[in-house]
């Protein structure tokens, strides 16, 4: 506030008039928020798609996130939280889910966010063509109770419900995908989000603007984002350092070496949750071949110097991984030790499954997908052929990759990893391990299926984390991957970015970032 002398006209007696001076406290109406600047974001592989509903890894959902919403978000701290759902009610047996949403809430096209929209968003979701139906699938029926309530309902109870709900259920307008169909949804897709879809230059660039009307107010803090493919490692690190990108993820410790000191630069590194693995193929193209045998699969973990691959080519920032749940993971089994390196054992192993001389098997791995992933996937096909397997390796565009893993069409071997962003290990599980129902799996054990059902159908933790136990040492000694390990990430940032949080699985979501000014 401020205080200014102002000149005010009073009548006294006689109908005369003066001027008389006072003092008044003047407070100037505040200017609107307005986000500012432009934030340029890097990511390592082009994009799939901008529907959070088909998007294939992390990177393209990282994109495509900032363009939606779902009805509850899980915050920087871990918990869930309200989002397009204003409040929601359990019911006793844990099957029933009552939200009600948030009123006035509006797509980036003006239409309305409601009920039909939530019916609408579920029913689209679990679609024969959709590659994440699983997800959307975990709720037996979405129905509309009024216009701002909606019931869901589950077949058991799903201690992990919430958190799918907020990592999957993207809400998009069901009368604007009527009036342009999916294939004009892909081209300019819309949600409620904090950012609003501007442009797609297909290989080059994706650009955002800030959503004006966007229902949490004060967001976003920038006005324009925009994702900028670059796959190379090396032009990334060139990117940050000529001031032509804001973020820049997926470096390996010697890249983010190059960028300490630097005056524009600040480097972050984080511990991350996503396991690396060489997946087995007993679905498709690996019926019939060797991998079927479990001393195979153990011969080709003992095979591998994992160790080694991590000191040589991550610098030793990174874990031997001893299954698909991760060490932060709810029911992790600290007392099962990685695989030594042991390729006697792995020969012994071989001749007991009666392959003396080894075999020839194709493999598959994306290329420019992960940190210096080539090289790993070179040296594991190098330790095989060591032991007698001799491995016909073959790098694919990862776009590509990721499609033909999603058709089941990848060879017997292939490469890959898989982050989680709820906390536990079961999304992951399912998605890997799920057979047929899965989109992503490659793999179908009766034992494990069994184990992921219980697991999802037990809502008290401590008897879940014995089942992810079991699940841990079964899949031990039954391996359906070559585990290889749990990277640290080293991520670039310009010293204008602030409140940039990462989290644990490599996502994030842009909407509290801002820029000081120049």
């Amino acid at each position: 506030p401020e205080v200014r002398i102002v000149k005010e006209t009073v009548v006294v007696e006689k109908k005369a008039t003066v001027v008389v001076e006072k003092e008044v406290v003047v407070t100037p109406t505040p200017a609107p928020f307005k986000p500012k600047g432009t934030l340029r974001v890097a990511l390592t592989t082009y994009p799939n798609s901008l529907d959070v509903a088909m998007t294939a890894e992390r990177q393209a959902e990282n994109a495509a996130w900032q363009l939606y919403d779902s009805l509850v978000w899980i915050d920087d701290e871990g918990k869930i939280v309200p989002a397009l759902a204003e409040r929601w009610e359990v019911s006793e047996d844990g099957t029933e889910y009552t939200f009600y949403l948030r009123k006035g809430v509006v797509f980036h096209n003006g239409e309305p966010f409601n009920a039909d929209a939530v019916v609408f968003s579920w029913k689209r979701g679990t679609g024969p063509d959709m590659p994440w139906k699983d997800r959307w699938s975990r709720a037996k029926s979405v129905e509309k109770i009024d216009d701002y309530t909606v019931k869901v309902t589950t077949e058991e109870p799903d201690p992990l419900l919430l958190r799918i709900i907020a990592q999957h259920w993207g809400m998009v307008p069901p009368k604007y995908i009527s009036e342009v169909g999916e294939e004009g949804f892909a081209k300019h897709p819309v949600g409620t989000g904090p950012f609003m879809f501007e442009e797609w230059v297909k290989g080059d660039r994706i650009v955002y603007k800030a959503n004006p009307n966007y229902w949490q107010k004060g967001y976003p803090k920038v006005e324009k984002l925009i994702f900028r493919p670059i796959p190379e490692s090396a032009t990334r690190v060139a990117a940050i350092q000529t001031d032509e990108i804001d973020i820049v993820t997926r470096l390996s410790a010697e890249e983010a070496q190059t960028l300490l000191g630097l005056p524009n630069v600040k480097v972050i590194r984080y511990p991350v949750d996503r396991i690396y693995y060489i997946a087995f193929n007993n679905i498709t193209t690996g019926k019939g071949t060797p991998i079927e045998d479990k001393r195979v699969r153990l011969a080709m973990n003992y095979a591998v110097d994992r160790q080694a691959i991590v000191d040589s080519i991550f610098k030793g920032y990174a874990t031997l991984a001893t299954g698909l749940i991760h060490p932060s993971n709810l029911g992790y089994d600290h007392d099962i030790k990685p695989y030594p390196y042991d390729p006697d054992k792995a020969r012994e192993l071989l001749a007991e499954a009666g392959y003396p001389d080894g075999f020839t098997i194709d493999m598959a791995c994306p290329s420019e997908a992960y940190p210096h992933f080539e090289e790993v996937c070179q040296a594991v096909a190098s330790y095989l052929g060591e032991v007698g397997i001799k491995v016909n390796l073959e790098f694919m565009e990862s776009g590509r990759y990721w499609d033909l893993e999603a058709q089941k069409q990848l060879p017997p071997l292939f490469g890959d990893s898989w982050s989680e962003r709820s906390g536990e290990s079961l999304p992951r599980l399912q998605g890997a391990l799920g057979a047929w129902d899965a989109p992503y799996s490659a793999w179908e054990d009766p034992k494990i299926l069994e184990l992921l059902d219980q697991i999802g159908r037990t809502l008290d933790d401590e008897k879940r984390a014995e089942l992810y136990k079991e699940l841990h040492r079964y899949m031990y000694e039954n391996p359906p991957f070559i585990y290889l390990y749990s990277p640290e990430t080293f991520e670039a940032l310009n010293v204008r970015v602030q409140d940039y949080k990462p989290r644990a699985a490599e996502d994030y979501f842009l909407k509290g970032v801002w820029l000081l000014e120049k």
